[in-house]
């Protein structure tokens, strides 16, 4: 098995929630198995780790499975034909997510070269782009899974623009929005809004026993408070550094608590988002990122 890809063992969470850790990516996989339905919460970044995580999953169920997609970052969703192989026909996300990946999928499937060949080069078995049909607006929309409800609903723009989260009885999936073991991704990302995501999750935290990131080990409600401040922070500190020195705003980098690269596309989203509703922002020139890699 690809280390890359390979995968740990389910942990349970709660009654009938679970969660697949890829140990390559730390990518979270959750399950919610109901007694008519299961749930499958991303499905990974191609084929091959696809198939890996539909073979744990019918180690668990043969149930009739569902899909969520949390956003639309590559490896939360280029398994999807996987499953689609499967007999799965629902795939849930936000409306925003979907749009993404009919535009931009293709775009994206140069970063899995390495580990997913056949899904970079769009050829062979399962490589298709599967878009969500079942859509989120800003509506909560529950799922009955027979004897347990998955609540699908939004909190607005934050890592991507249409993050997805996925709340039972005990746990509740929140992808990309919470990120545990690296820095965050900002490279699509609506930094002041996030911070307010955030703080919107950790007033969530008393309905849900376990909350699960989109990569890295489930985390408590402290994890979720001092990311909201650090990213709050973060933001004070930029938005100044962009009122003082508009034309030159990476000089703020060494003061952001995030590494150098990713200082930058906190800058840089932060800059565009802000020049949405001020036409006249000046935007420093960051050119194109150095790792050339694409959030997760």
């Amino acid at each position: 098995m690809d280390t890359e890809n390979a995968l740990s063992a389910w942990l349970e969470l709660g009654p009938d929630n679970y969660v697949l850790e890829t140990e390559g990516s730390l990518l979270n996989t959750g399950l919610v198995v109901g007694s008519e339905l299961a749930m499958v919460i991303d499905t990974g970044c191609g084929p091959r780790q696809g198939r890996e995580i539909l073979a744990a999953v019918r180690e668990k169920t043969q149930l009739p499975l569902v899909v969520v997609n949390t956003h639309a970052h590559y490896d939360h969703f280029f398994g999807n034909a996987v499953f689609a192989d499967d007999g799965v026909t629902e795939f849930w996300a936000h409306a925003n997510c979907a749009a993404t990946i009919e535009r931009d999928a293709d775009n994206q499937r140069r970063f899995v070269a390495t580990n997913e060949p056949e899904m970079a080069a769009g050829e062979g078995d399962a490589v298709e782009i599967v878009v969500p049909n079942a859509l989120v607006h800003d509506q909560p929309v529950l799922v009955d899974l027979g004897g347990i409800t998955a609540t699908l609903f939004y909190l607005g723009r934050a890592h991507t623009d249409g993050d997805l989260l996925v709340g039972t009885s005990s746990t509740l999936y929140v992808g990309d929005l919470v990120e545990q073991g690296a820095h965050p991704s900002f490279e699509d990302s609506y930094p002041e809004e996030w911070a307010d995501a955030l703080r919107h999750i950790s007033a969530l935290r008393h309905r849900y026993e376990f909350l699960v990131p989109g990569h890295g080990k489930h985390v408590s409600d402290e994890f979720v408070k001092t990311m909201a401040h650090t990213m709050g922070t973060a933001v004070r500190q930029a938005t100044q550094s962009i009122r003082d020195m508009p034309s030159d705003a990476t000089k703020a980098i060494p003061v952001l608590p995030y590494g150098p690269e990713q200082s930058r596309w906190f800058i840089k989203r932060l800059q565009e988002t802000q020049a949405q509703g001020r036409s006249s922002l000046g935007t420093a020139d960051f050119g194109p990122s150095e790792t050339g890699s694409y959030p997760s």
